[in-house]
């Protein structure tokens, strides 16, 4: 299975932006649908951001639309998470997730991917 590696977390204002990376090695990326996800102190894990093999596709969650944007580079075996206007509710220890699949598909559930890394936080607050 591919290994993933999350970077790019820290502390910042509100209003601020942060862009996260996660990179996959091993097998072949393209070859995987990529997810964000986050989870915060005393929460469950939820969803934020889902990208297909290619990057055609992809999908948000409701709370962070119109500030987040999930994309990817294959030829970096890279996805990213720009996350602009962040707010103190987007704190968070931020994962990326991969599960290998047929193109043209992404998941918003975090039971439909195989694979893990170990976070980056992301902080947010003045």
């Amino acid at each position: 299975q591919v290994h993933l590696v999350e970077s790019g977390g820290g502390l910042v204002q509100p209003g601020g932006s942060l862009r996260l990376s996660c990179v996959g090695s091993g097998q072949t990326f393209s070859d995987y649908a990529m997810g964000w996800f986050r989870q915060a102190p005393g929460k469950e894990r939820e969803f934020v951001a889902a990208i297909t093999r290619v990057g055609r596709k992809s999908e948000k969650s409701q709370d962070v639309k119109g500030r987040f944007t999930i994309s990817r580079d294959n030829a970096k075996s890279t996805v990213y998470l720009q996350m602009n206007n962040l707010k103190p509710e987007d704190t968070a220890l931020y994962f990326c997730a991969a599960r290998e699949t047929v193109t043209g598909v992404y998941y918003t559930d975090s039971t439909s991917y195989t694979t893990w890394g170990r976070g980056t936080q992301v902080t947010v607050s003045s």
